[in-house]
């Protein structure tokens, strides 16, 4: 199978990109539909590779699930059979740990392999087991077979705090909260709007679950029944993608529809570096090229703050600034694999030595003092790019090399898209109606 772009670049990009939904709510709504004691309707669902396999993964399990058109998928939990995750389907997408929520709820009793995805560091996957254990499921794991067995000993009740938010850990206690009529809280949780939006679908069923302060509270609930299908929000990495990719190419390109609110710390520095930005009618906004690009620091954090998904499309906006700038990444600590690529076309980047008085704090991943960590880069802007052959190795960095191809004049290979395609939706046919030149190889 063709798992590698030609990417002929040197072009300004212009049009219009309508926005895909967003991935980390469609595969976290599609799991939690086998919770459902109905049929459950999701809309505007992208077409990627991690939606696909998921819904061969549940299928496997016995429950029915199938795309019923562009963008509409069906679920139907009901018939599961099956309370353990096949390894190979497991192990390709990390979002098969929220697995255990459904499965519980079926079983009682269940066993999920260690989660797949991209490795760009180590998930916390301690704190999720954690919080399992603190409101009451029995968790073990065997590391000779690679699996977690889970069972409830008692419904799950009580709080649990988390010492530094997990994305994924908050939703799946979420979704285990729904197993009891007890109450259940979690304190420091993750605040990303993708948490809101499958809040909204699940108490939109049946569901109570409330956010109070810095608490999230799930309190006795309804068995859930979908009554009308549910649209899920649009994917915030994809339109930073296409947004810095529009200014960097010297191009326009209309994005959209998108809340701002859902990319308003994005926005805040785009401002800063100078880069052309309109808000139009119906939550679309116009990206241009303005004749400077500012060099700009950031540091990522979790929301609201700037996203460690978009600094890899960072990085290649700050290749056309005038000056040096720097990312710092506190949220990961593997999340600059792309630099060696990004070197291959002649970008002038270096590891900075960043010292921090409370590594421990400061870091959002579990930070050990044995290791040596390189979570910082200074990018000089302004150097004469080339082309190369490319390799991906993590999702948002494979959107950011391609669009780094595109910036180069002749020819540029990048291997390994298949990556790329577990979260961009059709991403070869959208850089092709801005004028870019593309193709699968």
């Amino acid at each position: 199978m063709p798992d590698s772009y030609s990417i002929i670049g040197g072009k300004s990009l212009r049009g219009k990109i309508r926005l895909s939904g967003a991935k980390n709510v469609a595969l976290k709504t599609i799991i939690a539909a086998l919770m459902f004691e109905s049929k459950v309707v999701l809309d505007n669902i992208p077409k990627i590779n991690d939606v696909l396999e998921l819904l061969n993964l549940i299928k496997h399990l016995g429950a029915s699930a199938k795309f019923i058109d562009k963008n509409k998928v069906e679920i139907d939990g009901r018939t599961i059979n099956q309370n353990k995750v096949d390894l190979v389907y497991g192990s390709k997408i990390r979002v098969s740990f929220m697995l255990f929520a459904p499965l519980l709820y079926k079983f009682g009793e269940c066993f999920v392999p260690n989660p797949g995805g991209c490795r760009i560091g180590a998930r916390p996957i301690d704190r999720i087991i954690k919080g399992m254990k603190a409101l009451g499921i029995s968790v073990t794991y065997n590391s000779k077979t690679g699996y977690y067995k889970a069972k409830l000993t008692n419904k799950p009740k009580g709080i649990y705090t988390f010492e530094k938010p997990s994305h994924t850990g908050t939703e799946l206690l979420m979704l285990i909260g729904l197993l009891t009529h007890e109450e259940v809280v979690i304190e420091n949780p993750a605040t990303e709007p993708e948490i809101d939006d499958l809040i909204l679908f699940l108490n939109l069923s049946g569901a109570n679950i409330q956010k109070e302060n810095n608490k999230i509270i799930v309190k006795k609930n309804k068995k859930l029944f979908q009554n009308k299908p549910f649209s899920i929000i649009s994917d915030r990495n994809e339109f930073v993608t296409y947004a810095t990719l529009a200014v960097a190419s010297c191009g326009e390109v209309i994005i959209g529809p998108i809340d701002e609110n859902l990319v308003s710390s994005f926005l805040s520095k785009a401002n800063l570096a100078n880069v052309g930005v309109e808000k139009l009618k119906d939550n679309h906004f116009r990206f241009y090229f303005k004749g400077k690009i500012n060099p700009i620091d950031i540091d990522t954090t979790p929301h609201p703050g700037f996203m460690t998904d978009w600094q890899p499309s960072w990085a290649i906006l700050m290749l056309q600034a005038e000056g040096t700038s720097s990312i710092n990444e506190r949220v990961f600590e593997n999340r600059f694999a792309y630099v060696t690529q990004l070197k291959k076309l002649g970008a002038r980047i270096e590891f900075a030595d960043d010292k921090v008085e409370n590594p421990k704090d400061f870091y959002f991943f579990n930070y050990k003092t044995n290791k040596s960590y390189n979570q910082k880069i200074k990018i000089e802007g302004g150097a004469i790019l080339h082309n190369a052959i490319l390799e991906i190795n993590d999702l948002r960095a494979g959107a950011a090399l391609a669009c780094a191809a595109l910036l180069v004049p002749g020819e540029t290979i990048v291997n390994g898209v298949s990556i790329l395609e577990r979260g961009y939706e059709d991403f070869e046919g959208k850089i092709k109606s801005l004028g870019g030149e593309i193709k699968k190889i």
